[in-house]
């Protein structure tokens, strides 16, 4: 699979790294795709990857990933090109810049603002809000004793969701289908309390949200 990363940080260059040594094909987009850091995370990724700018990368994807700071999501997104067809995964949270708190609660979510931005400039893209819930280091590693992660994922294409499920579940997560997009609203909320336990109330970053059942 053609997978662009939008926002090679720690979750972009994480995901990224690990499907292309799943063998994926993997370009991970900069607006300096020639910098010493993109040449170390592109090293690093394997030689199924490649770095280019979000244009290009985006026009030889199947598969894009948008995982930039929130602040700068609207742009990126809008600047990515056509993205007719393609399954965006959104794996941004409309967080404030101290952490405390969502910018877009109970009638909206960041995700449904992603697909809004991402359809008036190509109304096909196939929006799945994913790898939202957990902090990067899970992404490396979501294998515990008691069970994989668990990855909460929601859309309204099924075929999008299908692909994001295949590429979660690659990944050794344990991934749910949460509903339509709208389900967002309840996602976001889920990746604060995962954030304020981890840095507020002393969990630190190393555990992940499991579901069990009687």
């Amino acid at each position: 699979m053609n997978i662009a990363i939008i926002g090679s940080g720690n979750v972009g260059g994480t995901l990224g790294t690990r499907w292309s040594k799943l063998g994926h094909r993997v370009a991970f987009s900069s607006r300096n795709p020639q910098s010493e850091e993109m040449r170390k995370l592109v090293e690093e990724a394997g030689p199924g990857a490649s770095a280019a700018s979000v244009a290009e990368a985006v026009r030889a994807s199947d598969v894009v990933v948008v995982a930039t700071p929130w602040p700068t999501t609207e742009q990126a997104v809008k600047s990515a090109g056509d993205l007719s067809g393609k399954v965006l995964i959104d794996a941004t949270n409309p967080l404030l810049p101290d952490l405390s708190a969502l910018s877009a609660g109970t009638s909206t979510s960041g995700a449904e603002m992603v697909a809004s931005w991402a359809q008036g400039t190509a109304p096909g893209a196939r929006v799945v809000k994913a790898f939202n819930t957990i902090g990067y280091n899970i992404m490396q590693d979501p294998k515990f004793a008691a069970g994989p992660a668990l990855l909460f994922y929601c859309g309204d294409d099924a075929e999008a969701k299908r692909i994001v499920h295949q590429l979660a579940t690659e990944l050794g997560f344990d991934a749910r289908d949460a509903g339509p997009l709208t389900q967002a609203r309840a996602l976001e909320p889920l990746a604060l309390l995962w954030i304020s336990l981890a840095y507020r109330q002393g969990y630190g970053r190393d555990f992940a949200f499991q579901l069990v059942r009687r």
